[in-house]
């Protein structure tokens, strides 16, 4: 009878888990900044060099999402933007092309019009992007716009400031929500991995995001530095791993901002190679945002300095 007491009593003092709290003591996010820093120091010596040649910058091309998301855009530039990777198709035939087009929403509408790639994804930044500071209705709304106008992939930015302040439960319930907006598109959640600062936050945040409804994490806006490191990379991959060990599903994952020569590119797809695996070196599951780098990348391939894009 007492024993039967006792267990009551301490059942009435255990602090009740949050369904978030839930999700992330599933997996080991008291992770040691200085240990990762360590590894993936080790991944760069050994693995990059390896990872260093045609074939893989080849495959890289064909995972660059091509982003312009400049104060100066019209629809004139954004229109030239994607007729360029029209005109990629023709001139190299060889090669593959650009994975997607990234742009902001209220040029959908005129990438969709031009674009005569098959394959090419359209991708929009959504949810008031880079901060994300706004009403959930405006997110939601202009989420739905975007999609509207030719959206194929959607770009959101976690609610970073409800995140560092531990507000989970709005932080996921936003990510839900404007997954269900986009039905059947991909969502790309953007954790602004240099605003979390830690290894153990990153962690975190990815779990949340993927729990949430994420079908890619995405390191950064590229707006803020600093972007996306080779270890925020690490973390991410990390997780990514461990949450499709326990659930089965796949999520995708997507390095931006900062990455601004053919090395940052090589580090980012032999990260994944180490920690993901072949599974993901795949340009549904692998990208990159970046604009720069498409150009420095064909340069390599062909051979000879090219400013195509």
């Amino acid at each position: 009878m007492a024993e039967h007491h006792h267990h009551e009593h301490e059942h009435h003092h255990a602090p009740r888990l949050s369904k978030y709290e839930e999700a992330l003591s599933k997996y080991n996010c008291a992770l040691n900044d200085d240990e990762i820093r360590e590894k993936v120091k080790q991944i760069i010596i050994e693995k990059v060099p390896q990872n260093d040649t045609p074939e893989v910058k080849k495959f890289l091309m064909g995972s660059v999402e091509l982003t312009t998301l400049k104060t100066t855009d019209s629809e004139e530039s954004v229109m030239a933007f994607t007729e360029r990777v029209n005109q990629f198709d023709e001139q190299y035939p060889d090669l593959p092309h650009v994975a997607t087009i990234c742009v902001y929403p209220c040029f959908a509408k005129t990438v969709s019009e031009t674009l005569e790639v098959d394959g090419v994804e359209i991708a929009c930044v959504s949810g008031s992007f880079p901060s994300s500071q706004a009403l959930i209705e405006v997110k939601v709304a202009e989420t739905a716009l975007a999609v509207k106008d030719g959206a194929t992939e959607i770009d959101i930015v976690m609610s970073v400031g409800r995140f560092l302040s531990g507000d989970y439960e709005t932080v996921c319930d936003e990510i839900a929500e404007l997954k269900q907006v986009c039905g059947d598109k991909k969502m790309k959640v953007i954790l602004e991995t240099g605003c979390l600062k830690t290894a153990e936050n990153i962690k975190k945040a990815s779990i949340l995001a993927m729990y949430a409804g994420a079908d890619y994490i995405k390191t950064s806006t590229g707006k803020l530095e600093p972007a996306a490191t080779p270890e925020a990379a690490y973390v991410m991959c990390q997780a990514i791993k461990e949450y499709y060990d326990e659930t089965g599903i796949q999520i995708g994952f997507k390095p931006a901002g900062g990455l601004n020569s053919v090395m940052d590119a090589v580090t980012m797809y032999t990260i994944v190679k180490e920690v993901l695996g072949e599974q993901w070196l795949t340009n549904q599951w692998f990208r990159m945002g970046t604009s720069r780098l498409a150009n420095l990348l064909l340069s390599e391939v062909v051979g000879e300095e090219v400013k195509f894009f």
